[in-house]
């Protein structure tokens, strides 16, 4: 696909995001009397176009989106499809998903301690969701990796990609024993292949805590079988953790589910006591940013 090219009544100006099921793409919605707007589509990828099965996940994926409000989740806003192809409209996020943030170096403290702090917030919201009857839905996010955790150029941070996304009364559930998701992150259940709840997003979030902290996640291996047997049996490296964050970092990261965190609210007021403002997250971004386009810049032109 050439780009800028037109779709239906959008611009696809530059691909921002490719996954097992979608690929995101920077893009212009245009309306009446001018109206222009810099949004996210993401389109179900072309060889999926017909497949009932991957057409009605991607469905799934943006009623979902679509009904969870709130600041650190990346908003649907509408759904439509186009010559057949299925898309869905999103926030655009203005800045860097964490990864590329980091890219192996770490974060100062207090950048850190705001992200995660921020990150949590939005998972606590996601946990307590209920369907109309009040009962809750049991959401599970599954999948909460520095690539899906987006910083904005204003100091948001939103945690996007519900693609896996799990809940409990949905009709089609992810089968059990399915391992899906980033695999450096994930937790020992969900390793092994067990059901999930809440407490495996807590330890996904532990882990991107620490490699926010130090530049490094703290279970990766060689290969993905030794990252994963690491996060069944290792323990956790906190050396280059600050002393005074061990007793936050360590109870995220029990193997044990029910040792974890049950209430995100005391963890999300221990963090934001030691984080930065937004407005110092907005200048470490564009400082990021910055840096590595330099960087990219002076590769590209060589001695």
């Amino acid at each position: 696909m050439r780009l800028p090219c037109g779709f239906g009544p959008f611009e696809l100006l530059e691909r921002v995001g490719v996954g097992g099921m979608a690929e995101v793409f920077k893009a212009t919605a245009f309306g009446a009397s001018g109206f222009e707007k810099t949004i996210a589509l993401k389109l179900l990828r072309e060889e999926y176009v017909g497949e009932s099965t991957w057409e009605r996940m991607f469905l799934d994926e943006a009623r979902l989106q679509a009904r969870l409000v709130h600041r650190g989740l990346v908003q649907a806003h509408d759904f439509g499809a186009v010559d057949g192809r299925p898309w869905a409209r999103l926030d655009f996020v203005a800045g860097a998903d964490l990864s590329r943030l980091l890219a192996g170096q770490p974060a100062p403290e207090p950048i850190a301690c705001f992200a995660l702090a921020e990150v949590l917030t939005a998972l606590a919201f996601l946990h307590e969701q209920t369907d109309e009857q009040g009962r809750p839905l049991g959401l599970v996010h599954r999948d909460v990796s520095a690539t899906n955790v987006l910083v904005s150029l204003a100091g948001e941070v939103k945690l996007g990609d519900f693609g896996i996304a799990k809940a409990t009364l949905l009709k089609d559930q992810t089968r059990g024993g399915v391992r899906k998701g980033s695999y450096a992150y994930m937790s020992p259940e969900q390793v092994a292949g067990r059901p999930l709840s809440p407490a495996s997003d807590v330890f996904s979030a532990g882990i991107l805590f620490v490699e926010a902290l130090t530049g490094a996640r703290p279970f990766d291996g060689a290969t993905p079988v030794e990252t994963m047997e690491r996060i069944r049996e290792a323990p956790p490296s906190l050396e280059a953790i600050p002393a005074a964050l061990h007793d936050l970092v360590a109870p995220m990261l029990e193997k044990d589910p029910t040792r974890r965190p049950r209430s995100l609210v005391d963890l999300t007021r221990a963090l934001r006591e030691r984080a930065a403002d937004e407005f110092s997250v907005a200048e470490w971004v564009r400082a990021r940013k910055a840096g590595r386009n330099a960087a990219s810049m002076e590769h590209a032109e060589g001695p």
